[in-house]
């Protein structure tokens, strides 16, 4: 997705009028990117699509918008699981934010923020290599995203340099993931037999098609590897020159295309990945802290079970920032969103799970699989029992009071356990408070009479169907919204209430 500097106009206009009818890979109603965005130039070029500059018609924002051919696809699952992972990861400091999705008869257009700094795999060729301190502070990112990724039951399946974006072109820009189109749902113990990613980042287990999320913390290793060094870790022969300049030789290939390049391949490169054997003979490693070459070697370990988690290597000496290992656990984002509804008012826990009802099933499908994977006995509720099961599974742990205290918070209704919708209201990704369409929704929901104004009466009537209103809460809930104080809250007064202490949104403000 780097800029190549040529121009163009963007995918075409569709040829007949814009009519609308259902697409065939969201199922969702088409609509027109070219009614709210204007095509500028080419950005980079995929197997299957083009990514171009875009500049928002009213607004004039840019952005990034990746127009995917849904004539070349095999199967819509791959695309429609992009966005629906891509909503799922949403907020945090090291993904590309999606915006908004189109389809159109012949494409679907991913709307995503722009990032201005370049390919991370274009920075290292220019530099040869980084210093140690700098390349402990990417690889940082990379795992901090790859944690987040498995905590949230997603596994990327094709980290590699070039699908990490700088945001800007700041020295210390932040790192952004950009490319999820072979990332999947999955829950611990789950196998993968299917032959995907990128032949230098591959981890041997993919080779031998049974693997699990270990094989993401061997692609990490592998551009920790090159970022200390410059070269790849595991070479064979000219063919595999051949592979580094087009590494993703294996991403989106069919069955056949997959064995021919076995067959091409593996008396070289593929050997040399199974065997393992890492060479720091070769400069700069004789120079590089034997610190940093043990978690090369931990990282690249060829039995996935003997390589360190996500939070392991963060909490390697060579990767922590402070110098010490902290036992206070990795919070994970369910768990920080589940932590922030805590503190929220009563109005605004209830606005949430009106919100929550309205999403679309692209925008919580990751949170309907991570709740059914908490949910072992398909009961429809998680209880105090299976949270606290579920939580050392996805990375981190909890004492029983603490987990006692997020089931109270998410549940709404009281009934000591989190239903789906208690779930999804407690731990959706708050950045979708800046869309004025979501927040109108939740607002109508309180304003009954539709006077454009919450009355208290109104108020009252909305809490007492959660069982949640008593004078002196609903006393407090005015006197911390209605900032004019005339005694009722009108829509710019929820509004501010809704995107007031949103770590997700200010963070997306602050990158915008």
């Amino acid at each position: 997705m780097g800029n190549n500097g040529s121009t163009s106009d963007g995918p075409p206009p569709p040829r007949h009028p814009f009519t609308g009818g259902s697409g065939r890979v969201l199922g969702r109603p088409m609509s027109d990117v070219h009614s709210a965005y204007t095509f500028g130039r080419e950005l980079g070029r995929g197997q299957f699509g083009v990514t171009h500059l875009v500049t928002h018609r009213v607004t004039r924002q840019t952005f990034a918008c990746k127009s995917i051919a849904t004539r070349k696809l095999v199967t819509p699952d791959d695309v429609r699981r992009e966005v629906q992972i891509m909503h799922h990861l949403a907020g945090h400091r090291n993904i590309v934010e999606l915006k908004e999705v189109f389809e159109d008869r012949n494409y679907v257009h991913l709307v995503m923020e722009l990032c201005a700094g370049g390919e991370l795999f274009d920075r290292i060729i220019a530099k040869g290599h980084y210093s140690e301190r700098a390349a402990a502070g990417l690889c940082r990112q990379i795992v901090t995203l790859v944690h987040t990724c498995h905590s949230m039951g997603v596994m990327h399946r094709d980290l590699k340099p070039e699908n990490f974006l700088f945001w800007s072109t700041d020295e210390d820009s932040p790192l952004k993931a950009t490319d999820f189109g072979l990332a999947v749902f999955f829950k611990p113990g789950d196998v993968f037999k299917d032959l995907v990613g990128s032949a230098y980042y591959v981890a041997p287990e993919v080779l031998r098609r049974q693997y699990g999320a270990e094989a993401d913390i061997w692609s990490a290793g592998v551009m920790l590897y090159i970022l200390l060094s410059g070269f790849p870790p595991f070479r064979g022969g000219s063919i595999c020159l051949w592979i580094l300049c087009f590494s993703s030789i294996f991403a989106h290939c069919t069955r056949r295309c997959l064995i021919n390049q076995w067959k091409q391949m593996s008396g070289t490169f593929f050997f040399a990945v199974l065997r393992g054997h890492l060479n720091f003979a070769s400069d700069p490693w004789p120079s590089i802290s034997s610190s940093a070459k043990d978690l090369v070697k931990k990282m690249l370990h060829t039995d996935p079970k003997e390589r360190p988690t996500a939070v392991e290597v963060l909490n390697h000496p060579w990767m922590r920032e402070d110098g010490d290992a902290s036992d206070k656990p990795l919070d994970i984002a369910v768990l920080t969103r589940m932590k922030q509804f805590i503190a929220m008012n009563k109005l605004k826990q209830v606005a949430l799970k009106v919100i929550a009802k309205n999403l679309s099933e692209e925008e919580i499908t990751g949170l309907k699989e991570m709740f059914k994977s908490i949910d072992t006995d398909n009961s429809g509720t998680i209880t105090l029992e299976e949270l606290k099961i579920a939580l050392p599974k996805m990375g981190t742990k909890y004492c029983e009071s603490e987990v006692r205290q997020l089931i109270e918070a998410a549940d709404v209704d009281g009934n000591g356990t989190i239903d789906y919708i208690e779930f999804i209201t407690a731990t959706m990704n708050l950045s979708r408070m800046e869309r004025e369409d979501i927040l109108y929704k939740a607002f109508e929901y309180f304003d009954r009479d539709k006077s454009g104004c919450i009355t208290m009466e109104e108020l009252e009537h909305a809490l007492n169907e959660y069982n949640m209103g008593d004078a002196k809460m609903m006393k407090e809930i005015l006197a911390e919204v209605d900032t004019d104080h005339d005694g009722k809250i009108n829509y710019d007064e929820f509004a501010a209430m809704m995107r007031k202490g949103n770590p997700d949104l200010a963070m997306h403000e602050a990158q915008n």
